[in-house]
Order: C-alpha cells, then sequence, then structure tokens
C-alpha cells in the first residue's frame, strides 16, 4: 500500500455519503451498547473469584429473548432502575426449597454440589420455598458473612441477562 492510498484510507474526503455512514455508525453502536449488550463495571466482592471485583463485562440482555433463566446461571439483576445491577448466580427455581446448613447449599432436602464455590463457608440459613415467577439468587463468594451479602428471592422480571465471559 503505498503513502496516498493509506492517507486517504486513514484520512477519507468528508463526503455526504461518508457523514451518513458514520451516523448510522454512531447510532448502530449506541443502540447496541444501550439495549442488547450492555456493558458493566464489577464493583465489590460477592463473585469473586468467578468475576473479580474492578472487573469490566458485557450483559447479554437477549439471553432469555427464548429461554428461561437456569439453575446455576449467572445472571444480571437489575437492583434500582437500569444502571444498578447485581451479579448473582441462580440456585434455586420456583417451587423449590433452597436452604444452606454448615456452608452447603441443599435443594429440597439435597445436598448441591458447587464446583465455582471456592472459599468454605459456614452460612446456615432455615428452608425457604422459591415463589412463583422468582428464582433464588446467591454470590460465589460465601466466605462473607451472611449478614454482609445481597441475595435471595427475586422476580425473573428483574434479570437483565447473562454475562458474556
Amino acid at each position: 500500500m503505498d503513502k496516498e492510498s493509506l492517507k486517504k484510507f486513514i484520512f477519507p474526503r468528508m463526503s455526504n455519503l461518508y457523514m451518513i455512514r458514520m451516523a448510522l455508525v454512531a447510532l448502530s453502536a449506541y443502540l447496541f451498547f444501550s439495549y442488547i449488550c450492555i456493558p458493566i463495571s464489577i464493583r465489590g466482592i460477592s463473585m469473586e473469584p468467578t468475576y473479580p471485583d474492578g472487573g469490566v463485562n458485557l450483559i447479554w440482555r437477549l439471553a432469555h429473548a427464548f429461554s428461561a433463566p437456569e439453575r446455576f446461571q449467572v445472571v444480571g439483576v437489575r437492583l434500582a432502575g437500569e444502571k444498578v445491577m447485581l451479579l448473582k448466580r441462580i440456585v434455586a427455581l420456583e417451587g423449590e426449597t433452597v436452604e444452606f446448613r454448615g456452608g452447603r447449599l441443599f435443594l429440597d432436602g439435597k445436598p448441591v454440589d458447587e464446583p465455582y464455590i471456592k472459599y468454605p463457608c459456614d452460612w446456615t440459613l432455615g428452608p425457604r420455598t422459591v415463589e412463583k415467577g422468582n428464582v433464588y439468587v446467591v454470590g460465589d463468594n460465601r466466605n462473607m458473612p451472611i449478614r454482609n451479602h445481597v441475595f435471595g428471592q427475586t422476580s425473573k422480571k428483574r434479570i437483565v441477562g447473562v454475562p458474556l465471559w
């Protein structure tokens, strides 16, 4: 590629067609990153080590367009408005009974293997049944005291999507 071709590629002529193309690219990027793939900044340690504090990710909003949220799936949960979201893992679905005994998760009275839990935990929480239209979410870092953790039942309508990685 010669110098003149490179210069034209980097600094194209500002024609009307070029300006329309740039406006369409900007509008498409705005719509995509506002409504389909939302960038988030992870603040807090409740999902460590799966999602470390200070990380950046994208929430794919179309993940549940044609399917329901699944057990053990990590989801973005809308907390207040559209700007504040929590990343949590779904551990129980509607109609299931969830409890913690000695740091272990039990679903319908049976212990559940959770390979994503890396730190020991001593949580104890009595059984509770997940209501219709809800899921039960909790973070992966259960080494934190239970009183410092935001978790519990949430409406499926509050689930925004899933992180891309």
